[in-house]
């Protein structure tokens, strides 16, 4: 009679169990976390957006207007005297996939402007990412 190696039934099923339990406790603490990572790279690209609507500013004397928005670092729009973009190396898109919001002249930084992303709900609240306080 031979005998063969392996698991039985009841020994994978145990690993099974052994795994879901770790994984519903790890998880919880986990996913929390990507979304503060998430947070904090969305102010990492509005810091880089800052630096190169500043230097759209240096060349052109005025920030792009509403209106022509981001897409004024990638394309020149016809308003900009001195384009010497592009000033992003791509479109600027949150950690969630959407478009940054930008607004000139700003509504909580009247002599710049306002760049925000609404976070992971797409609506006003609590959780959006901006650059004022």
């Amino acid at each position: 009679m031979r005998s063969s190696r392996g698991f039985t039934l009841i020994e994978l099923m145990v690993v099974v169990i052994i795994i879901a339990a770790l994984a519903g406790m790890v998880l919880p603490r986990v996913l929390p976390m990507s979304e503060e990572a998430k947070s904090n790279i969305s102010l990492g690209d509005i810091a880089n957006i800052t630096v190169a609507l500043k230097l759209y500013k240096l060349h052109n004397d005025k920030y792009p207007t509403s209106d022509e928005g981001l897409n004024a670092l990638l394309t020149a729009p016809s308003s900009a005297r001195n384009w010497h973009g592009p000033y992003l190396e791509r479109k600027a898109l949150d950690p969630w996939k959407r478009d940054y919001e930008y607004r000139y002249p700003g509504s909580h930084n009247p002599s710049s402007f306002d760049i925000w992303s609404h976070g992971p709900d797409e609506a006003r609240s609590d959780d959006d990412v901006t650059n004022w306080e």
